[in-house]
């Protein structure tokens, strides 16, 4: 074991960054299954969700605008497709398009009171400018990392 200077003060857990993101990782994830069950996660959410929004984009597309990589996306779309909650066609150059299928839509409309329970759970302890303030610093925080996939 290596020697530790006794001068070196023990840093707070509750200082570090890291730590605090983890612990608001865990418990967002276990507000969204306290909320909306465990039929789907909350990266096949934010996948289905973008797809609401942006029908049809290639799974390349995709894996960048929910920030994961290419593999892992297309892991979770043949999962989403195997479920009938997305359609995937093969496009030129092998890649492949997504939508939403009636069933997928159906099953995110169900969600939405879920969705809208738990926001109001996790931000309840803030007062409605720090709930802007947290979020705004979130996306500055994430925004070099955004970048840097955008520029990929």
């Amino acid at each position: 074991m290596p020697d530790t200077p006794a001068t070196a003060a023990p840093i707070d857990l509750n200082d570090q960054p890291g730590h605090l993101i983890r612990r608001a990782h865990q418990i967002a994830v276990a507000s969204f299954h306290q909320h909306l069950g465990r039929e789907v996660t909350p990266v096949q959410y934010a996948m289905m969700r973008m797809l609401q929004a942006k029908p049809g984009i290639d799974q390349a597309t995709l894996a960048q605008e929910v920030a994961l990589d290419t593999s892992t996306t297309a892991d979770i779309a043949v999962r989403l497709e195997s479920k009938g909650w997305i359609s995937r066609a093969v496009l030129a150059r092998g890649q492949r398009s997504l939508a939403l299928t009636e069933a997928g839509a159906a099953l995110l409309e169900t969600l939405v009171p879920g969705m809208q329970d738990m926001q109001v759970q996790l931000m309840d302890g803030l007062e409605a400018e720090e709930r802007q303030e947290l979020l705004r610093l979130l996306r500055k925080f994430i925004a070099p990392d955004s970048e840097r996939r955008q520029a990929r």
